[in-house]
């Protein structure tokens, strides 16, 4: 198992990451099924490096079947440091302004803070083999891989509302939200998009993909809507019943959350479930370049995202049986499940200008 170094606060050490790792075989390992013939010496490459290091912002308890089984694997140590969104984008240009780039690979879920860093130029090609099993939209240049689908969606407190009360689609959560005014004030919690880069890339995105958005922002203005920097933060009120309904929440934390949660369900809009990835990339200058392209590759392979499902976030791929993976998750939510693309697009409000102008919108919006 891997140790895991909360980045979360000001302080920052990376050797404190390394874990204790299984001897690698005396044997050259074979290429994997499908693999260019020269892919073993690749292989042999990262176990000579010994050490990958991952800036992320997934939590270890979810990945922790994927870093088992890659060290198990190939007898190769991990430096999992869980530096949040912002920390982790921060640390890399730092580093690497100080030419002390430490970061093998970058694995976030802030699509557009990973796509400024491929932008910028802190990102390497690489062109993995497993790029082919991988949806069309999940792939930006060789350079931007997406490892899951996770859709945003909605809790509630099933002893204030009840499944049948909800509304199907878009259009009516925001009549919803203005039927039940009486009910839901100043119960309605949201990202808040200022402190949250999850929540900015939810809620900018359904700016970019809905011309009603902006309806749906005003309706839980007039309903006095609390805003939060975690889903975690808006689950545990929704459990205790201090707010009755959160909108825009990581959908894939809400599947497990409702296992053991009673009185929380999850609910999505059948005509429009938008889907976020966690993208990975391997940075420009990588110490250790060849254990990185080989983390990359297991974690897009069926394999590394069967791990992946079974820890919770669904797979890109539609092969892969365990959890939930593309084609399931759609099932699940109805139908409507529409992926963020990995491409310029999530940069769109990621312009200066139009940033400020987003927020304040959006605070105007709620009548902050």
């Amino acid at each position: 198992m891997s140790r895991h170094v909360s980045g979360r606060s000001a302080a920052f050490a990376v050797t404190s990451a390394f874990l204790a790792t299984l001897a690698g075989p005396v044997f050259a390992q074979e290429a994997p099924a499908g693999y260019p013939a020269d892919y073993a010496a690749l292989i042999e490459a990262a176990k000579q490096e010994g050490t990958v290091s991952i800036y992320t912002s997934t939590d270890a308890a979810q990945s922790q079947r994927l870093q088992d089984a890659f060290v198990a694997k190939y007898g190769i140590k991990i430096a999992y440091n869980d530096l949040g969104t912002n920390g982790a984008y921060n640390q890399v240009i730092s580093e690497a302004a100080a030419s002390q780039t430490t970061a093998d690979v970058v694995w976030s879920s802030a699509m557009d803070l990973q796509m400024t860093l491929v932008q910028d130029g802190y990102a390497a090609e690489y062109a993995s083999p497993e790029a082919g099993n991988l949806p069309d939209w999940a792939d930006y240049k060789n350079m931007l891989y997406a490892t899951t689908v996770e859709p945003i969606g909605v809790i509630y407190n099933t002893k204030a509302l009840s499944e049948d009360q909800l509304p199907k689609t878009y259009a009516d959560m925001i009549a919803f939200l203005k039927d039940n005014k009486a009910e839901l004030q100043g119960k309605v919690a949201t990202f808040d998009p200022e402190k949250s880069g999850s929540g900015f890339l939810h809620h900018s995105n359904d700016a970019r993909e809905r011309s009603d958005f902006w309806d749906l922002a005003k309706a839980m203005g007039e309903n006095n809507a609390k805003i939060y920097s975690s889903s975690g933060g808006m689950k545990e009120t929704v459990v205790s019943g201090e707010n009755v309904i959160a909108i825009n929440i990581i959908g894939s934390y809400a599947l497990d959350w409702v296992k053991e949660s009673p009185n929380l369900g999850v609910h999505f809009s059948t005509d429009y479930t938008p889907a976020f990835s966690r993208l990975a990339l391997i940075t420009k200058d990588a110490p250790h370049p060849n254990a990185a392209k080989l983390f990359v590759d297991f974690m897009l392979s069926a394999e590394g995202q069967s791990h992946l499902a079974e820890g919770g976030l669904p797979s890109v791929r539609g092969d892969v049986t365990a959890g939930l993976n593309i084609e399931t998750l759609n099932e699940r939510v109805g139908g409507g499940l529409k992926p963020i693309a990995v491409d310029e697009g999530v940069l769109e409000y990621m312009e200066q200008m139009k940033r400020v102008e987003f927020l304040n919108e959006w605070k105007a919006a709620l009548g902050r």
